[in-house]
């Protein structure tokens, strides 16, 4: 969360989406052979997620992508970007671009896995899976951004304007389609020279991080990507077929080579970009604090912190408002919003100058383009030296009674971060590690002092089982800070 300044996309939450509307009707579909443009990764994805500043990781990425890129149904100008995010997920724009986030890559356990998986979804694109889901308009409102933060009432209380940012791009797809990627994935992969059949293994682990999960929180790989009870049947099978077709009896790999390139792999969230902890949202980099309404979900990302009233009843977005002054501000604010009847009015929170700016946002309904029943907003603008920080509180007019009161207490309560606890806070990291002789995996976790409550996860993260024996020089997985 860098919340360094105020834009039309940092409030994409709060606008109607034009660019999610269906194709025109009528119109020819573009030509099979025509090459995609996803060179240079989307704005608005970084915006979302940030770039992964990693140079081993994002060569890797960018070398094996356009090896793949070369021998495709479908070769393009693609791209391929890892983002700075702990989800388990990665995702194919429809323009030609490959997302993988680090969440996803600290769980490879060799570079067959992960070719496997970044062939399958470059088989999104070649085979225009995205670009069907857009013209048939079945965008996911994916909880990445709010899909699983807010319900359907704030949604349709503001024009279902939570139907945006990552779904464009994180689309949900069909059996149909994930069976046709993951051929694809076992084609392209073996075609650069790897064991297809370790993707199949791949997806196992991702079911036990599901599991592990119970299922809640923000939607990981097999959410957007629906798994099957024959899938890993049916991948092995198809890894044989390819593999026998090829000619060749030895296929690569790579596990040590892939695991010491995750060495220092930031895992899990960072608080250096913001953590929540005791209902107070601590930022150790901005040097701020400020309570999270108790109960509410939430989800930090580059640009903003949002919370949402769990029922979907109201929603809090904290971002950054530039650099100018509180009255520019607040008039970027109103009109970038579309707010009716604004007024604004100058404060003070614990020493910093503020205002308070409050109106009706009528939003529209994005397929009959009638309005919609209108949201209240209220809005908070705080500066702190040369920035401009923004609490942006809205709910269905005819509630927002209720939810000024969470508004306001967030609001009122940011404050300067001192607590050396908190400032120092530092991100967990992969660790690579080499067993010094023949033990068990969690007896090798346990020598390096990982809690006993742990060790299932850690399995997870390293493919393999607690009871699994390492032997002499192999290499293995731990975290710490």
């Amino acid at each position: 969360m860098n919340l360094t300044y105020l834009r039309a996309g940092a409030l994409a939450v709060l606008l109607p989406l034009a660019s999610a509307a269906p194709s025109t009707p009528g119109l020819p579909a573009a030509p099979a052979a025509r090459p995609l443009q996803g060179a240079k990764p989307d704005p608005a994805v970084i915006a979302q997620f940030g770039l992964y500043n990693d140079a081993k990781l994002q060569s890797l990425i960018t070398a094996r992508g356009k090896q793949m890129t070369a021998i495709s149904d479908r070769p393009g100008d693609y791209g391929f970007t890892v983002v700075d995010s702990p989800i388990i997920n990665a995702f194919a724009t429809p323009d030609g671009h490959v997302y993988f986030t680090r969440g996803i890559m600290a769980y490879f356990n060799n570079e067959a896995q992960f070719s496997g998986v970044l062939g399958h979804e470059l088989g999104h694109i070649t085979a225009q899976h995205g670009k069907k889901q857009q013209r048939n308009n079945t965008i996911a409102g994916i909880g990445m951004l709010l899909g699983q933060l807010a319900a359907p009432q704030v949604m349709q209380s503001i024009g279902g304007v939570v139907q945006q940012g990552v779904g464009l791009w994180m689309l949900k797809y069909s059996r149909g389609d994930e069976n046709e990627a993951d051929g694809l994935g076992v084609k392209y992969s073996t075609k650069i020279g790897y064991d297809a059949s370790y993707m199949a293994d791949f997806f196992q682990t991702l079911q036990r991080t599901e599991e592990q999960s119970g299922g809640g929180g923000v939607p990981t790989f097999l959410s957007t990507h629906p798994n099957s009870a024959d899938r890993y049947t049916r991948v092995k099978g198809l890894a044989a077929q390819a593999k026998q077709a090829t000619g060749r009896s030895a296929f690569l790999v790579n596990r040590d080579q892939y695991l010491r390139q995750l060495e220092g792999l930031t895992f899990g969230e960072d608080p250096r970009q913001g953590f929540v902890e005791n209902n107070v949202f601590y930022h150790p980099d901005l040097k701020f604090r400020f309570p999270v309404p108790s109960g509410w979900k939430s989800q930090n990302t580059p640009d903003q912190f949002k919370m949402a009233e769990p029922n979907g009843k109201a929603l809090l977005v904290f971002l950054g408002a530039g650099s100018g002054t509180l009255d520019e501000a607040a008039q970027a604010l109103v009109k970038q919003i579309g707010l009716s009847g604004a007024q604004a009015e100058k404060t003070t929170i614990n020493g910093f100058p503020a205002a308070v700016v409050e109106g009706d946002q009528a939003a529209q309904d994005q397929q009959s383009q009638q309005q919609s029943t209108p949201a209240h907003v209220r809005s908070y603008l705080l500066q702190d030296g040369k920035s401009i920080y923004a609490f942006i509180g809205l709910a269905a007019a005819a509630s927002f009674g209720t939810y000024a009161p969470q508004f306001d207490a967030a609001a009122k309560g940011f404050s300067r971060l001192t607590e050396a606890s908190k400032l120092n806070r530092q991100p967990e990291k992969i660790r690579i590690k080499t067993a010094t002789g023949t033990t068990t995996l969690a007896a090798a976790l346990a020598a390096n002092g990982i809690a006993s409550g742990r060790y299932e996860e850690l399995a997870i993260l390293n493919g393999m089982k607690t009871t699994d024996r390492l032997t002499k020089g192999m290499l293995y997985k731990v975290v710490g800070r």
